[in-house]
């Protein structure tokens, strides 16, 4: 994986979770209900549900579909990508702020089978400036089987103008 990505720069801290953040075991919501990511109205979106950790994780779940396989009877790879995007995005929840994706590189482990359920776990690795460091693992089945796919990410906070101007 390029280290670019993985890299925490040393001015990096880890930062507090904000007093607004869901309580540890909390679901966390769906700003959208059409997200393809976690929202409930989104045909064959990915309905994921994702809970807050007790520090600056997130876990969720997602189970793959017959509508998420790119070769038969396989999930596809881009598909598994926003999963993680999904998971990562997520954290900002922890945070208070909105942020948006700047960088992503997933390395992929094993293939995942339609039909399987992939235990997600993202954490806030340390924050520079508008800068947010996290990694995200997903395994296949249980939260301790194998080791599907691994991401790490960038996002940058920004503000609600940012969504009412691009939106």
């Amino acid at each position: 994986m390029n280290p670019s990505a993985s890299a925490i720069p040393v001015g990096a801290i880890l930062p507090k979770r904000s007093e607004r953040a869901p309580k540890p075991g909390e679901q966390i919501p769906s700003r959208f209900k059409s997200c393809f990511g976690c929202g409930e109205d989104h045909e064959t979106g990915l309905h994921m549900l994702m809970f807050a950790g007790s520090d600056m994780s997130v876990v969720g779940t997602f189970t793959v579909s017959k509508h998420h396989q790119g070769a038969g009877g396989l999930a596809h790879g881009g598909l598994l990508s926003t999963a993680l995007d999904e998971v990562l995005g997520s954290l900002n929840w922890l945070l208070g702020d909105p942020a948006v994706t700047g960088r992503l590189e997933c390395e992929f482990r094993v293939p995942v089978p339609v039909g399987s359920i992939l235990h997600l776990h993202a954490e806030i690795l340390g924050k520079e400036r508008r800068k947010i460091y996290a990694v995200a693992t997903a395994r296949l089945n249980s939260f301790d089987g194998p080791i599907a796919v691994v991401a790490h990410s960038i996002y940058l906070q920004v503000g609600v103008d940012h969504f009412m101007k691009n939106g």
